[in-house]
């Protein structure tokens, strides 16, 4: 049996970050993962452009039952810490919207940057490892038999990651693990993720695959602004996604396709001045033809708006500013990005990412009950989290 300082179970974002923090301070440290590559999710990541972090962090950026969890770990590894590490290695980087920061090249370049990292240090990684089984003996290692070897440490640290993408490798083995020394594990559910719609609401809207429209949507909790995108199994897009973490099965959302302009006023404005267009007209200098079809009548669109009522007017506002659709439910871990839920950080130290169960065992990453929003935010929190873990282990 091979005794280590420290074994980390997955290769992923959190895991290598971790490798290379207790590496740096002369640990030896083996890293398993049972994929074939390592960061395989850092690969596909932002379209193969992975967008590792975001200028604007902050604790309101994330989902938990311990809201206040995060914010240790964020504000010891921030943002600039990670974009100092990114520049070092001469990586050049782009800003898109909302302050969300994307490799130049490929994601293929930071995952290179990570296991660079891990080069001058003691830090082994095995790939192609099955864990069998995990024990803690009476000397306090943590023994991980897999099948063909057994290795020990008194240091596990699990970046396993959530269940989000199965095709990728993702399992609920980790939390698995955190039960098995006694956690709790908030109950999992896909997280930015397309919603599909009702078969009838399908039929209606499937036609409008490829239609975007930047607009505001709501739920009864939350409200995001971003392209919503219609495809032919419902609604997806950077604001549905978005919202999608916060929408419990059975709510309605709320769509404003015109989030800057206050409609029925418009109208009233455009009646006034003596147009003698069709209300349709109107309406396609604001949004796509066909989505204007398929939210109104046809016959209301066919009228003049001389010969329109102010009653219509505010159907016509109330349809396409505060129209409410009730989707049938997600797509599901097969397309998600990330999971809710997890491990219960009520039971972790917030500074070291330390269980408090069991004594040597730590989790990092999205096996947590930490989740970010879209832009860059779950990645900076596999790195906080990780570098964290990695001052302790």
């Amino acid at each position: 049996m091979k005794k280590v300082d420290v074994i980390i179970i997955g290769a992923s974002a959190s895991g290598l970050m971790c490798a290379i923090e207790a590496g740096k301070r002369g640990r030896q440290v083996l890293v398993l993962d049972h994929a074939n590559k390592a960061g395989k999710k850092i690969l596909m990541s932002g379209g193969g452009k992975c967008n590792f972090t975001n200028y604007e962090v902050s604790a309101e950026n994330y989902i938990s039952h311990n809201p206040h969890f995060c914010k240790s770990a964020l504000s010891r590894f921030t943002q600039w810490d990670f974009i100092a590490m990114v520049a070092a290695h001469d990586i050049p980087y782009h800003e898109r919207s909302h302050g969300q920061l994307f490799c130049d090249n490929s994601s293929k370049d930071i995952l290179t940057m990570l296991l660079k990292e891990c080069q001058p240090l003691s830090v082994e990684i095995q790939l192609n490892r099955e864990i069998k089984s995990v024990v803690k003996n009476d000397n306090g290692y943590y023994v991980i038999d897999i099948g063909s070897a057994k290795f020990a440490a008194k240091s596990l640290v699990i970046a396993t990651g959530g269940l989000s993408i199965p095709k990728m490798g993702a399992t609920a083995f980790g939390y698995q693990l955190a039960e098995q020394f006694g956690h709790r594990i908030h109950p999992t559910r896909a997280g930015l993720v397309p919603f599909t719609l009702q078969p009838d609401d399908k039929k209606i809207f499937s036609p409008l695959s490829g239609i975007a429209v930047d607009a505001v949507v709501s739920s009864p909790h939350k409200s995001f602004r971003e392209n919503i995108l219609f495809t032919h199994r419902g609604l997806s897009g950077p604001v549905i996604l978005q919202i999608s973490s916060y929408w419990q099965p059975g709510e309605a959302v709320e769509i404003n396709y015109l989030p800057d302009l206050d409609l029925f006023e418009y109208l009233q404005d455009k009646q006034k001045q003596g147009s003698q267009q069709k209300i349709k007209s109107i309406l396609g200098h604001l949004l796509p033809q066909r989505l204007v079809s398929t939210l109104l009548d046809m016959e209301l669109l066919e009228k003049s708006l001389q010969d329109a009522s102010y009653q219509q007017f505010q159907k016509i506002a109330g349809q396409l500013q505060s129209w409410k659709i009730k989707p049938n439910g997600t797509e599901g871990y097969r397309t998600a990005e990330v999971t809710l839920g997890g491990v219960d950080c009520h039971e972790i130290s917030s500074k070291t990412m330390e269980s408090g169960k069991s004594t040597g065992l730590y989790f990092v990453g999205e096996v947590l009950d930490v989740t970010g929003w879209l832009g860059g935010y779950n990645f900076q929190w596999a790195w906080s989290s990780g570098w964290c873990a990695g001052q302790y282990v």
